[in-house]
């Protein structure tokens, strides 16, 4: 049954935006790695016609506890794979409704007109379009290396440092053994697409943390202030986290919010491996978080991705998305503007990132436009990295302030990012950059070989009920 529920828990992660397939399966703790990402992948690649089957034989009607992802993957491995080897109750559940299910299947080629099952896929030209073109980005944790270190320790593993990049052309261009620095993110390194470091040394001692480039700006644009108190509302699985905690250098306190007891266990370990220390986790709705709580009166900056459809996510192994409906859509922004001006009545709030990896404009500058509207002059959008290609819908005045991410324009998943800075008397006057931007120095070139990163260890953080 391990097998089954762990495949079931990265379909849930996937559908949540939590990571990539290869990130989830590394993550899931589970003992054969292979056999996991084998069986989500297939399971992913026959998705839409494992829903017809559900559908069709009325699992989840008849089973009204079995979850839809648990049901994807039993079903899979029953018509399609090895035959349910393992899976304890499910497994007897899952075989009783056989006959029902082969029936479908057969009615189901019998409509299509086709004998084999793998001719009931659609064409992989009508899957995830541009699933392959996504770079390998590898974040460098500053925490416990720098970037020249971590260029070095690759060289000496083979690969050919090419400098920084001068243009997205560039990053689409990578093949081979050959990487890049990105020409945005300063501790952002870039390598071809299919580039695989979850057995490599220097993410399994957390030096390096593989996120997407999208996924950094949020902290990033947040910069926050070393000794800076901040709070990461929606905070698993914790790699905007661990990069908040490199941008205050471990100094300051960072409040991390999740209501999920396993994804909050998993980023603690992440957490530690990454060597954070400044940190505290609660399994919390942050929406019953009291701003009026002195426990967070020094808080300055928060970072806000809450749930939303995952539309912009980009899978490695391609399948069908079906578009979420209205009445979904409508749902999730409703909670995101009641979650985003929640957030907004911290009283020492100076700085707060919204983003989400969501490309509908109801969960991203209409939600942005409705809460401004609602907080009249007391918040007000910065410019945002004025040098980021991509920028906001022109939803309202000022939307072009945001910023938007995709794998056609900026080869990254599809993401929105909006900073949002106090407005009046006595406070600073935001900047539309972080320093750090600016810097962007050059890595790598014309430095001496240093030893490969070591490791340190920590004290483990305790998840606060």
């Amino acid at each position: 049954m391990a097998l089954y529920s762990a495949a079931a828990a990265v379909l849930e992660g996937l559908e949540r935006g939590d990571g990539g397939i290869k990130t989830l399966v590394y993550n899931s703790r589970f003992p054969h790695v292979r056999q996991l990402y084998a069986l989500v992948s297939e399971t992913l690649r026959y998705s839409s016609v494992l829903e017809k089957l559900l559908a069709g034989a009325a699992l989840l009607r008849a089973e009204k506890k079995l979850p839809l992802p648990l049901a994807k993957v039993l079903v899979y491995d029953l018509l399609f794979g090895k035959g349910l080897k393992c899976g304890g109750r499910w497994k007897a559940l899952a075989r009783r409704h056989r006959a029902r299910l082969e029936a479908e299947l057969a009615r189901l080629k019998v409509q299509q007109k086709v004998s084999r099952n793998e001719d009931l896929l659609a064409p992989v030209q009508a899957m995830s379009p541009g699933a392959c073109q996504v770079p390998r980005y590898v974040r460098v944790n500053t925490l416990k290396t720098c970037v020249d270190n971590a260029i070095d320790f690759f060289k000496r593993q083979g690969y050919s440092y090419l400098g920084k990049a001068a243009s997205v052309e560039e990053l689409r261009d990578l093949s081979g053994k050959k990487f890049l620095l990105d020409l945005h993110l300063p501790e952002l390194l870039v390598f071809p697409p299919e580039t695989d470091f979850h057995d490599n040394f220097l993410y399994t001692s957390g030096h390096i943390i593989l996120q997407d480039k999208a996924s950094c700006l949020p902290a990033f644009l947040l910069s926050p202030a070393a000794g800076s108190y901040v709070i990461d509302a929606c905070a698993a699985p914790g790699n905007k986290t661990s990069h908040l905690a490199a941008i205050l250098k471990n100094k300051g306190q960072i409040f991390a919010f999740d209501v999920d007891t396993k994804r909050l266990a998993t980023m603690n370990t992440m957490l530690m491996r990454a060597g954070v220390t400044s940190f505290q986790l609660a399994q919390q709705d942050f929406l019953t978080v009291d701003p009026g709580d002195p426990k967070y009166s020094k808080v300055t900056y928060i970072l806000l991705d809450p749930s939303c459809s995952g539309s912009g996510m980009v899978n490695r192994v391609p399948r069908e998305e079906a578009a979420p409906s209205a009445e979904r859509l409508q749902a999730l922004a409703g909670f995101q503007r009641k979650v985003l001006s929640h957030a907004l009545s911290f009283p020492a709030l100076q700085r707060l990132v919204y983003s989400t990896c969501s490309l509908y404009r109801e969960e991203n500058e209409d939600v942005v436009q409705a809460v401004l509207q609602e907080r009249g002059s007391a918040f007000r959008l910065v410019n945002a990295f004025p040098s980021w290609p991509c920028r906001g819908l022109s939803a309202f005045s000022g939307a072009e302030s945001c910023l938007r991410a995709s794998p056609a324009d900026t080869l990254t998943h599809g993401f929105f990012v909006a900073v949002l800075e106090r407005h009046g008397e006595g406070t600073a006057a935001p900047s539309s950059l972080p320093a750090a931007a600016e810097e962007n120095p050059q890595h790598g070139e014309g430095t001496e070989p240093r030893a490969a990163p070591k490791t340190r260890k920590r004290k483990k953080q305790r998840v606060k009920e």
